[in-house]
């Protein structure tokens, strides 16, 4: 008797790559590791034999499978690699959709197309998702973000989904506690445009009273460009240190952009981004900061080759 034919073609195949590519960032906090997490994820899938792939009942199932092992494999070499990384890592920030097809100058909007911005990958969020253990973090986004089974979980991470349950409850006690309160960033916006018209106006009065007197301030310069090593702490030195590089950085232009799906600040030196910075806020004010310098994390916003542009952040706190 002739073998039937399975229940899927290559369109069907290839139409799994927005989820993986969606899983795979949220895991990784990078879209070059997710990318390429996820392509190592087909070669595999094309490098089975034709009988083989015809076995496969689900095709996205074993796909998510190998794509969450392969994102298990990443996150614990990059522990290793972190600690060898000069100065803060932080996830690279995603723009908005629109500016990054436009950014791109390309008209093309793959990947860009394929990220699905919501409070998932926000900065917040996923700089809490940096503090979890690799399985930890698989258990939680495969099953909170992107609701797959313990079942299918235990799959991935190679233990039982009573454990993966255990990991995920871990998971999720770690981001209830890094939470800011129901309706608290509900003003980011607005203090987002002050913080930027204060800098603007070189006004650190006013910038002191827009930002939290326990804020910090986290920059991530990759060793590549100038920036700080060690989070500032507290609104008066965040104040004292931005008001500084004003001084020290002329022609630079902030402009209000949609950070990783919230609204946040993007620093521009003749039309080349060099820096990108979220927020988080509370009670109108601002209580942490996330500055990205390292160019290799800007390649989606600017056109062309980045540039680390003008020294943002020379100035000492």
């Amino acid at each position: 008797m002739a073998r039937s034919a399975p229940a899927w073609n290559a369109a069907d195949v290839d139409g799994e790559r927005r989820q993986l590519i969606n899983i795979a960032y949220r895991l990784l906090g990078s879209l070059a590791e997710a990318e390429d997490a996820v392509q190592e994820a087909y070669a595999r899938w094309y490098a089975r034999s034709r009988s083989e792939r015809a076995a496969v009942v689900s095709p996205g199932a074993w796909l998510t499978t190998v794509t969450g092992r392969i994102c298990l494999d990443v996150l614990g070499s990059a522990r290793a690699r972190r600690e060898r990384y000069v100065g803060a890592w932080l996830p690279e920030p995603l723009p908005d959709r629109r500016e990054w097809a436009d950014g791109c100058g390309t008209g093309v909007i793959d990947p860009a197309d394929q990220i699905t911005l919501d409070e998932s990958v926000t900065m917040a969020f996923l700089v809490v998702l940096e503090s979890m253990t690799p399985a930890e973090r698989v258990a939680f986004v495969l099953h909170d973000v992107f609701r797959y089974s313990f079942p299918e979980i235990a799959g991935i991470v190679g233990r039982t989904p009573g454990a993966c349950r255990e990991l995920a409850s871990s998971a999720r006690r770690r981001v209830r506690a890094e939470r800011a309160p129901a309706g608290a960033a509900a003003g980011q916006a607005e203090v987002v445009r002050q913080v930027k018209e204060a800098w603007e106006a070189k006004d650190i009065t006013a910038l002191v009273g827009l930002l939290d007197p326990g804020a910090v301030m986290t920059a991530d310069g990759g060793g590549l460009v100038g920036t700080v090593l060690r989070p500032v702490e507290g609104g008066a030195r965040i104040a004292r240190y931005v008001i500084a590089i004003a001084d020290k950085a002329p022609g630079l232009r902030l402009l209000e952009r949609s950070v990783a799906g919230a609204p946040g600040l993007i620093a521009q030196h003749a039309g080349v981004t060099a820096t990108v910075a979220a927020f988080d806020a509370a009670g109108g004010r601002a209580t942490r900061i996330w500055v990205v310098r390292n160019p290799e994390k800007l390649r989606l916003w600017t056109p062309g080759e980045p540039s680390a542009g003008p020294p943002f952040t020379s100035a000492g706190p």
